[in-house]
């Protein structure tokens, strides 16, 4: 190919090392006032382009972490002489094949505990009923709100949304955009490094292509190490969750892991509302009242196991956030783009610190999302 001699090149001039904010690139960026003050105003048009544009940007921004993420199996399979187009091939069919086997899989047992719910509500009033009258107050509230609401939208002309089309709306779109993810990742991972060559060949002295190639591939590398340590380990929480509820007698240990894997993505707000489910579920189907706490106190044990030690020793607490900007940025993003965005919000965030320990004009900024070492 063409772009062979240039992708040796690159490769020659930077050998980057793991060692996040220890070795700071520098880049000649700008620091008059006026041009800061631009800055801010572009970030802040961006994100009116997020909200307006949701539909377009959502499915793109999701494809863009997604190549991060395999960005280590591209290398493996180019390594085994795989041509990159068939290598971007290959794995987007075995990633969303496994999705689609796993909803199969899942849909079934899903199902059941729909209709579980139900016939359970009576059996869960009873053992819940020193909460009935929060419950009450609460749901009355909510139809109050949601009352509100749709006198509202029918007196601006609108359609009458209500709380659950609010809350799901990013989901909508996310979904209805499925097929562009898709088609962006794959030509996202066909490209590799096109990008940055172009970068490099524009650049006018060699002193800046080198500092723009180790910056990328520092950037690069330590985002593809947080994205597929995060990964991993919530793939441990799955199935040791799966395992733990199939031992508690809770069954349908892969619904259960899945769920667990999911709601691992979501800092603080997803093991919250897991710790909920796992209750639930265990007073509906377990007789005895503390063996029907147990799943959701195992489910807390093996959260905390992983959140609090073995992520952090695997990570070296390099990428560790702040967790007051972590909230933030869940409940900003989750009001952007709904479900999607809160799941993408903590990725996004750890994104940001990143490039910011790469660059040392932003190095302070990068330290202020920092959490404590």
């Amino acid at each position: 190919m063409a772009d062979d001699k240039t992708e040796l090149n690159v490769d020659k001039m930077a050998e980057p090392k793991f060692a996040l904010g220890v070795q700071v690139k520098s880049l000649d960026l700008p620091t008059n006032p006026v041009v800061v003050l631009l800055s801010i105003l572009v970030a802040l048009a961006t994100l009116c382009i997020a909200y307006v544009a949701a539909e377009i940007v959502l499915p793109i921004v999701l494809a863009l972490v997604l190549k991060l993420l395999f960005q280590p199996a591209m290398r493996l399979l180019e390594k085994l002489h795989f041509p990159r187009t068939l290598a971007a091939l290959l794995l987007i069919l075995f990633v969303f094949g496994a999705i689609v086997g796993i909803g199969g899989a899942i849909s079934g047992p899903a199902t059941e505990w729909a209709a579980k719910l139900p016939e359970g509500i009576p059996r869960l009033q009873e053992r819940l009923k020193f909460l009935n009258e929060p419950v009450k107050a609460l749901q009355t509230f909510l139809h109050q709100v949601d009352s509100f609401m749709q006198q509202g939208s029918v007196t601006s002309g609108g359609s009458g949304s209500t709380i659950a089309a609010t809350l799901f709306a990013g989901t909508t779109h996310f979904a209805a955009s499925f097929f562009e993810t898709i088609v962006i990742l794959f030509f996202l991972l066909v490209s590799g490094s096109t990008f940055l060559k172009r970068m490099v060949e524009i650049l006018p002295n060699f002193k800046e292509k080198r500092q723009v190639v180790e910056l990328s591939q520092d950037v690069e590398k330590n985002i593809s190490a947080y994205l597929v340590t995060i990964t991993v380990m919530n793939g441990a929480v799955g199935l040791a969750t799966g395992i733990a509820m199939w031992l508690t007698g809770l069954g349908d240990p892969v619904l259960w892991g899945v769920a667990a894997f999911l709601l691992n993505y979501v800092p603080i707000m997803g093991p919250l509302l897991g710790v909920g489910i796992f209750l639930l579920a265990g007073l509906l189907v377990i007789d005895t009242l503390w063996l029907a706490l147990l799943p959701a106190a195992l489910y807390f044990v093996i959260h905390v196991a992983e959140g609090e030690i073995i992520t952090p020793v695997l990570l070296a607490r390099r990428f560790t956030l702040n967790p007051v900007l972590v909230i933030i940025a869940l409940i900003f993003w989750f009001w952007m783009w709904g479900v999607p965005g809160a799941i993408l919000a903590v990725p996004m965030l750890a994104i940001a610190k990143i490039v910011c320990d790469g660059i040392r004009p932003l190095a302070a900024i990068g330290h202020f999302l920092s959490g404590d070492e």
